[in-house]
């Protein structure tokens, strides 16, 4: 498991570079996406569900970023983007395109599907954790100036 969780570290990394962040930022951008991977090869030995773990993993990965943001007084996307990087499903569009490439309209489909619904659960695990840090910071203001007194 440590390996994986290696490769992901890089590969974050290097993003982290190519997206230009700067200082410390870049390393604990990797180190976000290494806690995503980690959270989808344990979520993936668990339950045995591909589409769940990326869930969970994506859940954690935007905690990660919503942690780190307040931390280094910097935006979650920084991280965010950086480390859901890992979670991306490369390899199903590749195969999606290669199996349309090939004339099996079926299979293509679904992987296309299997894909989709990836993404799909991935952006969701994302736009979750940041509905609920801002719904959280919403709450945490004071609004008494925003009341009107007659």
């Amino acid at each position: 498991m440590t390996l994986p969780v290696a490769y992901a570290f890089i590969a974050t990394l290097g993003f982290s570079i190519l997206f230009n962040i700067r200082g410390f930022n870049v390393v604990l951008a990797a180190l976000g996406g290494a806690a995503g991977w980690s959270a989808y090869l344990l979520s993936v030995s668990l339950s045995g569900g591909p589409i769940f773990s990326f869930f969970i993993a994506s859940i954690v990965v935007g905690v990660y970023a919503e942690v780190m943001a307040r931390v280094r007084s910097a935006p979650a996307t920084t991280f965010a983007i950086c480390a859901v990087i890992p979670l991306v499903p490369g390899g199903g569009m590749y195969y999606t395109m290669f199996e349309s490439i090939q004339g099996n309209t079926a299979r293509s489909l679904e992987l296309g599907m299997e894909t989709l619904i990836t993404a799909g659960a991935i952006a969701t695990g994302l736009v979750l954790v940041s509905s609920v840090t801002n719904l959280i910071a919403y709450l945490s203001t004071d609004r008494k100036s925003d009341r009107i007194t007659l």
